[in-house]
């Protein structure tokens, strides 16, 4: 029986309304554009880590990490959203249940079969009550609907207390398969004043570079259980990690005495 996952936090994290939506989204990916480098040879990255708070805050460093995928906007056909649990405790990696996950901006559908297909291996399990209100995964998606062509489908993972081999083993089959691509979602450093958490951001940073994923704190990333995994995978298949982008909410739209960091990164 087809099931709907609603938009959780639709009108909070992000404008509610679909041309709203698509006018700051649209907004955010221009400016990135203006500021886009080189996107790489060989095809689109691997795995990317974007942040997931609001789009006022950390839209500008999300939209430097998805305005890389324009120029296979037609090659990306399934994408593997993984992110933390903030509203529910979590074992290992959950799914969910749902045929589609809804935004303003349309449905998404979920590819039902690698969903299957984790569940099967024992890598993963469903927990919809995991998902429910989880923003780490939704919050990816109107960027995602912009950026590809019509028609991808994605799995949405929620990840709790897992080690980094547990994350990269249940990822492992969908890593670099054709048309896949992962997202990692994450912040960096919580609730700290300006000077100090462009500090710890820098020392987070450099550490997913080397894909150090050892050297990463709990209090560095709220992302770390999927982001340490994506760096173990990386590290197997000897692949390199780029900063993108690396800024506050003291730099966008916050309180400089209280921050959140963001960085975004592609993994190739």
């Amino acid at each position: 029986m087809r099931s709907v996952r609603p938009a959780a936090v639709t009108g909070m994290f992000y404008p509610g309304g679909t041309v709203a939506l698509t006018a700051m989204v649209d907004g955010l990916l221009a400016e990135a554009r203006d500021a886009l480098g080189d996107v790489g040879d060989g095809g689109p990255p691997v795995a990317l880590i974007a942040p997931h708070a609001g789009f006022v805050y950390s839209g500008p460093t999300a939209a430097l990490a998805y305005v890389r995928l324009e120029p296979w906007r037609e090659a990306i056909r399934r994408v593997v959203v993984a992110g933390p649990a903030h509203r529910v405790p979590v074992r290992g990696m959950v799914l969910s249940s749902a045929s589609a996950f809804a935004t303003p901006l349309g449905e998404v559908p979920v590819d039902v079969a690698a969903n299957e297909a984790l569940a099967a291996a024992g890598r993963a399990w469903v927990d919809d009550l995991a998902h429910a209100q989880e923003h780490s995964v939704e919050v990816q998606l109107p960027f995602l609907q912009r950026v590809l062509a019509p028609g991808w489908t994605f799995v949405p993972v929620v990840a709790g207390a897992a080690s980094a081999e547990q994350v990269a083993d249940a990822l492992e089959p969908l890593w670099g398969a054709p048309g896949t691509l992962v997202v990692l979602s994450s912040d960096l450093s919580h609730y700290l004043d300006l000077a100090r958490a462009r500090r710890i951001d820098a020392v987070t940073a450099d550490a997913i570079q080397r894909r150090a994923w050892e050297e990463i704190g709990s209090d560095q990333a709220c992302g770390v259980v999927p982001v340490r995994g994506g760096l173990e995978l990386a590290r197997r298949h000897g692949q390199h990690v780029r900063l993108l982008d690396l800024r506050t909410s003291g730099d966008t739209a916050g309180d400089p005495h209280r921050v959140v960091g963001y960085g975004s990164f592609e993994i190739r």
